[in-house]
């Protein structure tokens, strides 16, 4: 289980290797993705509080990265948070996010990106539920929920693909 002091430490150091990357350029991105979704995800926006489709969605199943369809969030970690976006406490494997510090806006944060195809997701701070105390507050248009199958608590893609939509 992730706790604080390991994204920290993930974000001064070093990131785990994800399992596969995905690049390409800002005009593929561009015609891949919504202007909403590329303002976010590419430009490092946030998309409104509370409007958003999973901010009060709690169907089971996994959250991917819009951009690549890497597997980021099991919605057993998801909570209400009362942020107006959707929180988690913990991603669905160590490496399916990406940390790095964001001192934007006269703040500082942690921020979160898709470990696979360096998508803005949200960001990450100290005060969620135990036993992590973590909460991943994301923007709903960098993630896409999927109905999968879960085996004792872990979640098997139906497709058999291990770690991608």
């Amino acid at each position: 289980m992730l706790r604080w002091p390991d994204v920290l430490k993930y974000a001064k150091y070093s990131n785990p290797e994800p399992p596969r990357r995905v690049e390409q350029s800002e005009a593929a991105w561009k015609a891949q993705l919504t202007p909403a979704q590329f303002e976010v995800m590419r430009l490092k926006g946030t998309e409104p509080p509370y409007r958003n489709a999973y901010c009060r969605s709690y169907e089971p199943g996994v959250y991917a990265c819009v951009g690549c369809g890497s597997l980021l969030f099991n919605s057993t970690e998801k909570y209400h948070a009362i942020s107006g976006w959707p929180s988690f406490t913990q991603p669905i494997t160590k490496n399916a996010i990406k940390y790095v510090f964001d001192n934007s806006h006269r703040m500082q944060r942690l921020e979160a990106l898709c470990n696979v195809c360096d998508c803005h997701l949200g960001h990450v701070f100290p005060d969620g539920p135990e036993p992590s105390g973590l909460r991943y507050c994301m923007n709903s248009l960098s993630l896409v929920q999927t109905k999968e199958v879960a085996l004792g608590g872990k979640f098997q893609p139906s497709d058999g693909s291990g770690n991608q939509l």
